[in-house]
């Protein structure tokens, strides 16, 4: 039988060399988009070829509550002294019994911007941090059932 009705996307995991890095509240990013060229072809009036050119993914954003981690911005302050350290990561939509059913696969990341909180008095809301991360590309991660 299969499923019919969407899942619901308040359901993920984020997982960075393999190990859950921490409850997020919100990701996104997760897109891939093909460039295309345009080439005009003599004595073809009608219509314009589009040819696809490169694909490009923009960078992975990432938002979660404040906590005392600091991986973040530990790995952020490590890239450009000492090098880059580039991780490969997975984000997991998992069902309503808590078994992954969607993934996409980015590899060879590394943090490029970390916002803090906006820090209100006259709010009552979590502080929220977010962390950027550039990659070399974004696939399907094969094998999950659906």
């Amino acid at each position: 039988m299969s499923r019919t009705d969407p899942y619901a996307s308040f359901r993920f995991t984020v997982e960075i060399d393999s190990l859950i890095v921490g409850g997020f509240t919100e990701v996104s990013g997760l897109e891939r988009e093909v460039e295309t060229e345009e080439y005009n072809e003599g004595g073809v009036n009608g219509y314009t070829h589009s040819l696809p050119d490169r694909t490009s993914y923009p960078n992975l954003t990432l938002k979660r509550g404040l906590t005392d981690s600091d991986v973040f911005l530990d790995w952020l302050q490590q890239n450009g002294y000492t090098g880059v350290d580039r991780k490969s990561g997975r984000i997991l939509l998992l069902d309503e019994s808590r078994t992954a059913v969607w993934g996409w696969a980015f590899r060879d990341a590394y943090p490029v911007k970390w916002t803090g909180p906006d820090l209100r008095g006259d709010q009552g809301e979590v502080a929220i941090e977010s962390v950027e991360l550039t990659h070399r590309g974004l696939t399907m991660v094969e094998g999950l059932p659906r």
